[in-house]
């Protein structure tokens, strides 16, 4: 998957898992992986009752796939082209992206450690694009993940529970 992820950013779009199978063992079934490009797709609306105006959807029912399976043996798969057109313009750059723009692990414990250390956020964005020159990241991903981060920090506490804490551990009178 991180090669055809790869080569999708080489060629201005983005590779997903569109199904997949893993039913080793089981009669008649083998395992197999199916990769399309993001825009694959029809837009389902959840709500009934929604009626969307004036919005679009990133769905135009791009006809390109890849299908994996893994070779006899598994030492490594072998990957076939079943629609290797789109019907899209393919983009200048990947930024905003869903896909393209997640962070790894790495990438979010650097966001920690400098969220620990009061670092803006901003910084934090020059600081992994610096480490990796391809990022896609946003500013929007840093303050999601910041704010994943901060009720983790106080735990099952209340507000005013980790308050005292904090003052308590400084030292402060109250």
């Amino acid at each position: 998957m991180q090669w055809a992820r790869s080569v999708a950013h080489e060629n201005r779009f983005v590779a997903v898992i569109m199904r997949f199978d893993t039913h080793i063992g089981t009669r008649g079934r083998n395992s197999f992986v199916l990769i399309g490009c993001e825009r694959s797709g029809q837009y389902k609306c959840r709500k009934k009752e929604f009626v969307r105006r004036e919005t679009e959807s990133r769905k135009c029912g791009c006809p390109f796939k890849l299908r994996g399976k893994p070779m006899i043996g598994g030492q490594g798969w072998m990957v076939k082209l079943i629609c290797g057109i789109h019907n899209h313009d393919l983009v200048k750059s990947l930024v905003g992206h869903l896909y393209a723009g997640q962070l790894t692990k790495d990438e979010k414990t650097i966001i920690t450690d400098m969220t620990k250390s009061m670092v803006k956020p901003r910084n934090i964005l020059l600081t992994l694009k610096e480490h990796n020159a391809n990022s896609c990241t946003t500013i929007k991903q840093i303050y999601n993940a910041r704010s994943v981060y901060r009720p983790s920090i106080k735990g099952s506490d209340t507000e005013m529970q980790h308050l005292m804490k904090l003052l308590e551990r400084d030292q402060y009178i109250h």
